[in-house]
């Protein structure tokens, strides 16, 4: 009997990894000749570059840049396991962690670490990298980004802007003639679900601008700095980026790529998919696991669940896709498809705290896999 355990992370609680193995766990003590295929997954959001690394038996790399507040920290990205593709997530450099209800200012914040770490892996002669865009500090239109990589941004003097997206309305022209070659030679698939637009009343500053400490006022002048950013670029570079779909996305980190490197932009979990291998692994299947933190209706829309269940039925549309969830929501019943899920069970015991939930999650996530896997065994021996 094979089993894929294709489960994402459980936020605060298990890496995917860790998922895998305490799923492997309970149904080894019914299944101990099984065949068990763990392949950790992500969506393209927080705990890509792990679930990759550790799925492709790949390497990280530590070093240190510069924060959304022009100060030092300490990031990391993966090398997979082809040692050709890197798998970076822009937080790790650029993310809201590094700011606090005192220091959040997306006026000034900068995605300059994230070029940073693109001109590292692109020097490490890597081919290609994944870059995961969520849970970002910024909103500076990966002007600072841009800038690492050797974009200059110059005023109508001449000068270099300075960091943040309140500095883009003194943009006067753009110079793309000192990009960094290995950065030119590098592609980027962009691991975003987000559509927003760069600009308006569903661009980066207005939807998400708030949430990085923009009051009411800083959000006009974001949303107007970006579009003046836009214009600039649609004149220098002849791209059309204001109102392109995902442009918006980690606070128009996504119209800098799109507009002085060569990428384009792809769901995260098919990215993921793609290069964990799952669809070729799971051939053969007999059962497929797959999980994470929370399941509800809204995992039908680009989550990990979802997505292995789909790719997994390509390949082995008799294998059930069983997922176990720290926390079931509302709406599973959209869920339910015979291309997609045919069962969802919650791994928590009872009425416990959130603490207790995170601290046990590993043996519960166990103890449920090993039940269901005593179903199974009644149902097919």
């Amino acid at each position: 009997m094979k089993f894929i355990l294709a489960p994402d992370s459980f936020k605060g609680g298990m890496t995917a990894k860790e998922a895998a193995d305490a799923m492997k766990m309970g149904l080894k003590k019914i299944f101990p000749e099984a065949i068990f295929e763990e392949i950790p997954m992500a969506d393209g959001g927080e705990g890509t570059v792990q679930s990759l690394v550790d799925a492709t038996h790949g390497h990280f790399i530590e070093k240190q840049v510069t924060g959304p507040l022009n100060s030092p920290v300490q990031a990391r990205y993966g090398i997979l396991g082809d040692r050709q593709t890197a798998v970076i997530e822009m937080a790790s450099a650029s993310g809201i962690q590094f700011v606090n209800s005192q220091t959040h200012n997306p006026l000034i914040t900068t995605t300059y670490g994230t070029g940073e770490l693109i001109i590292d892996a692109a020097t490490h002669g890597i081919k290609q990298i994944i870059l995961g865009i969520g849970g970002s500090a910024t909103n500076d239109g990966g002007a600072g980004m841009a800038q690492a990589l050797g974009v200059h941004l110059l005023d109508q003097n001449n000068r270099e802007l300075d960091f943040g997206g309140g500095q883009l309305d003194r943009l006067n022209r753009i110079d793309i003639s000192q990009i960094n070659p290995a950065v030119k030679a590098t592609k980027i698939m962009i691991a975003s679900d987000v559509t927003n637009p760069l600009v308006g009343p569903n661009g980066a500053s207005a939807v998400f601008g708030p949430q990085k400490g923009a009051t009411p006022e800083m959000v006009k002048t974001l949303d107007a700095n970006l579009e003046h950013y836009a214009e600039i670029i649609k004149r220098d570079l002849h791209l059309d980026l204001a109102h392109h779909p995902g442009a918006g996305a980690a606070g128009g980190l996504g119209t800098g790529l799109l507009a002085f490197t060569d990428s384009e932009m792809q769901k995260g979990i098919d990215i993921v998919i793609e290069y964990s291998h799952l669809k070729q692994r799971a051939q053969n299947a007999d059962f497929v696991f797959t999980g994470e933190g929370g399941i509800d209706f809204q995992t039908k829309f680009g989550k990990t669940p979802y997505g292995v269940a789909q790719a997994t039925k390509t390949v082995a549309p008799n294998a059930p896709v069983i997922v176990l969830a720290g926390n079931v929501g509302a709406g599973i019943d959209s869920l339910y498809d015979k291309s997609a899920i045919d069962a969802i069970f919650p791994i928590t015991p009872g009425v416990i705290t959130l603490d207790k939930a995170i601290a046990e999650g590993p043996q519960n996530l166990a103890i449920l896999a090993e039940n269901v896997g005593r179903l199974i065994k009644s149902l097919h021996c």
